[in-house]
């Protein structure tokens, strides 16, 4: 904030809350340049309520289906994201999502803070080994590598399916595997997901996908809730197809499926997954440096999405 200040007359969101639509549309008026949360949706609409100063949407987030790329480089104006900077931070959440349903953390947590512990034994708060088991991911890119690195500690199998494979050094670094989608998930102990949503990612994972999974296996998710299909999920975690899950993001957050939120062998958390104080500072600098290049010095911005404006 400090540094957009020295730079620009700059107008916040006064709200600890996100804005109604109607108050998005009158607060963009006049602007030269946006920096909205991935909560925010920038379609034409907003842009055309903008006005002609418009120049640039500066995205805070990777992700950016909360824009419509497509209105803003019809109107000329660039669209930037944060690339980059959540990789590790992202990684590191997806592995602790996925060791603590493996191993039951959440409950085991519950259970000793309500004085239910009195003593050991045997088959208390039982969970599942992680180390050696199969981990599949689902777009191997930037946090799909890291959580690969991650996983290596854990002498994990790794399998990965992407639209495209992956170069084969990356997969040697890693000893990742490309596979089919369907043998992916028949073989995979854990699956998690890091691919971005668009028209062909929705519901990337449905009831047919839950139903080819392993009774025992784990599905984790630190990418867009609308890759899944929640109430699918629910029902494939109440007929026992699958043994739990751990969800970073929801179909419709901030909503979520009430049955999820009921259920022990399920870990939900509110998208905290680029949420520490290092990362969420260099998101929003990267944000920054994108408004200060066009704005400023005349520059492209260094994580334009589309390019072809300036041609």
């Amino acid at each position: 904030m400090e540094v957009l200040e020295e730079q620009f007359d700059l107008e916040c969101n006064p709200y600890d809350r996100v804005l109604t639509r109607e108050e998005l549309l009158k607060g963009v008026r006049g602007k030269e340049g946006l920096l909205p949360l991935l909560t925010d949706r920038i379609d034409g609409e907003v842009l055309d309520a903008a006005g002609p100063r418009l120049r640039i949407v500066a995205n805070y987030a990777v992700g950016f289906n909360n824009i419509d790329v497509g209105a803003a480089t019809s109107r000329k104006i660039a669209a930037t994201n944060t690339p980059g900077v959540l990789t590790d931070t992202t990684a590191d959440l997806a592995m602790a999502l996925l060791l603590a349903v493996a191993r039951r953390i959440v409950t085991s947590d519950a259970y000793a803070r309500a004085g239910k512990y009195t003593s050991w034994a045997p088959e208390l708060l039982l969970g599942v080994d992680v180390h050696h088991k199969t981990l599949g991911i689902f777009g191997l890119g930037r946090i799909g590598y890291a959580l690969a690195k991650r996983a290596g500690g854990f002498d994990m199998r790794i399998l990965y399916h992407n639209t495209r494979r992956a170069d084969p050094e990356m997969e040697k670094r890693v000893g990742a595997e490309y596979v089919t989608k369907e043998t992916l998930l028949e073989q995979s102990d854990f699956i998690s997901i890091h691919m971005p949503f668009n028209e062909d990612t929705h519901r990337f994972i449905g009831a047919e996908e839950l139903a080819a999974m392993k009774r025992s296996a784990f599905l984790i998710n630190t990418a867009r809730g609308e890759l899944i299909d929640e109430k699918a999920l629910v029902r494939a975690l109440q007929d026992g197809l699958i043994a739990g899950a751990g969800l970073d993001v929801f179909e419709y957050e901030p909503k979520i499926e009430p049955e999820l939120t009921r259920m022990e062998n399920v870990v939900i958390l509110p998208h905290i997954g680029s949420a520490s104080i290092e990362t969420r500072t260099k998101m929003g600098l990267v944000a920054a440096e994108n408004l200060i290049a066009l704005l400023v010095d005349g520059a492209i911005p260094p994580n334009c999405l589309n390019l072809e404006i300036f041609n």
